[in-house]
């Protein structure tokens, strides 16, 4: 008859076995599952009309790129006390510190807890029954008001059986790795900045000074027709129109100034300082060579630009946040456990092995109905993911064409500045020409205003011109990844 029991209880156990595996399985096919294509990260084999040569101008260090001693002051100072940079070096560090706290969330938790308690239940309750019938029994009065007295040790560990704490820590450690490449970024835009702003600066030095030059000529023109003018070879009206030739360059003059100002006060904002003159040599600019730029083979643009390795990274941590946020439908498994001395008097708790407690608890919960909130939240996860796909794409893309772009412009601005050299060159002998012509009669005061208007404008042209060249080997270095390292 026992063999009997036993065996029907044995099927029991069986059988409520094999109901929770049903119920299991059937748990786990309603699992929802999101199929997300791959990242597209192909790339052209080379650039149009360049030779697919791995020699890359973007891995060169910037205190190698940049000559100018000025210069590389500058951006030294800036990368020690630039504001914004110094704001993201925070939220570099605010990064690694979730790293720091994931990893912490599937290791065991333990804390030390004490206490004290006083109770006074009363005498007509159920408690209060129960305690005074005690005291009855055992022949003493039961204590009144109760005291008990604790402490211990008590933790709590969650069974990362589903991997989904790990994967929020390796998430961790990619948004880790984004925020340092965020930061390097943030270097390179910098450094192309700061280079920039001092081209410019130099730029309008360079025009200040033709300002100054043409302005003198101008005055020898005007004295010029005046002495004309009392010959009776002029007249008032060219007098006049030399006059205000004369006066619009000199406005122009402190247009240029103001721009200066800004261009100087821009410089001294991005380097974290109050305004003050900033150092620079301007005098040979037109003269300033224009280095070959490497542009290497587009693939190398998923390795240099650190735009391109953020966002790389960030979609590897959308990815692992869509598997943590899949086992959100598997259950949980938690072991809880305690150890530590408890007594209603201070006097017995040391008192052992009677003062002891202890406790292991082993849980599992899993979600069965109304899994609206964590079924968001899985959707929402795969949302970010293909976001983080096309984010990814769309930086590989941006910095291609960013690079093609200022390959075609460093191409097109050497060929505009030879021929505006050949312009000023012919422009500049005009003025000449045109003067002397005009002093023997043979041409209209008229002729010589224009050959000196076309002759400074053609020489401001000239400097900008330079200065978009010079603008062009920095945008195509940050375009290529360089600045950071």
């Amino acid at each position: 008859m026992e063999r009997k029991r036993k065996m029907v209880t044995k099927m029991k156990h069986r059988k409520s076995l094999l109901v929770g595996m049903i119920a299991m399985v059937a748990l786990y096919s309603c699992v929802p599952t999101r199929e997300i294509r791959d990242e597209n990260v192909a790339v052209p084999d080379n650039y149009q009309n360049q030779s697919a040569d791995t020699v890359n101008t973007g891995l060169v260090e910037w205190k190698e790129f940049f000559k100018d001693p000025n210069l590389i002051a500058l951006i030294d100072s800036a990368l020690v006390k630039n504001q914004e940079l110094n704001i993201m070096l925070q939220q570099v560090d605010m990064a690694k510190n979730r790293i720091q706290a994931k990893k912490g969330e599937y290791l065991p938790f333990v804390n030390l807890q004490a206490g004290a308690e006083v109770e006074k239940v009363g005498e007509y309750t159920r408690n209060g029954a129960v305690e005074k019938n005690l005291g009855v029994k055992e022949g003493e009065e039961f204590p009144e008001p109760l005291t008990n007295y604790m402490v211990g040790a008590f933790a709590t560990w969650e069974l990362d059986v589903w991997k989904k704490l790990r994967n929020e820590k390796k998430a961790s450690v990619f948004e880790y790795l984004s925020s340092v490449e965020g930061k390097n970024f943030m270097v390179t835009n910098l450094v192309a900045e700061i280079a920039n702003s001092y081209y410019e600066l130099m730029a309008l030095d360079n025009q200040m000074a033709i300002i100054d030059q043409n302005l003198g000529i101008q005055q020898n023109a005007l004295r010029m027709v005046k002495l004309q003018k009392q010959a009776a070879r002029a007249t008032e009206l060219a007098v006049k129109r030399f006059q205000a030739e004369v006066m619009k360059n000199q406005s122009h003059k402190y247009e240029i100034q103001q721009e200066i100002v800004e261009v100087e006060n821009r410089l001294n904002f991005l380097i974290g300082r109050s305004p003050q003159h900033i150092q620079r040599a301007s005098d040979n600019f037109i003269d300033t060579p224009i280095d070959v730029i490497y542009a290497g083979i587009p693939s190398q643009l998923l390795q240099n630009r650190p735009d391109v390795r953020s966002a790389e990274f960030e979609l590897q941590a959308a990815k692992l946040d869509t598997k943590a946020a899949k086992a959100n439908f598997y259950p949980q498994f938690t072991i809880k456990a305690g150890l530590g001395l408890e007594a209603f008097d201070t006097k017995y708790l040391t008192t052992t092995p009677e003062s002891v407690l202890y406790s292991a608890i082993g849980d599992m919960v899993a979600p069965l109905i109304n899994r609206n909130a964590i079924k968001a939240q899985y959707k929402n996860a795969t949302a970010r993911q293909l976001q983080a796909v096309y984010e990814y794409e769309k930086a590989i893309l941006n910095a291609y064409i960013e690079v093609a772009n200022q390959l075609s412009n460093i191409d097109n601005l050497k060929k505009s500045y030879d021929l505006k050299d050949g312009q000023v060159q012919a422009l500049t002998e005009s003025i000449d020409l045109s003067t002397r012509l005009f002093q023997s009669a043979r041409v209209e005061y008229i002729e010589v205003l224009l050959a000196q208007r076309e002759a400074l404008e053609s020489r401001m042209e000239l400097v900008e011109t330079k200065r978009d060249q010079l603008l062009a080997q920095v945008n195509m270095y940050r375009a290529l990844g360089g600045g950071w390292n």
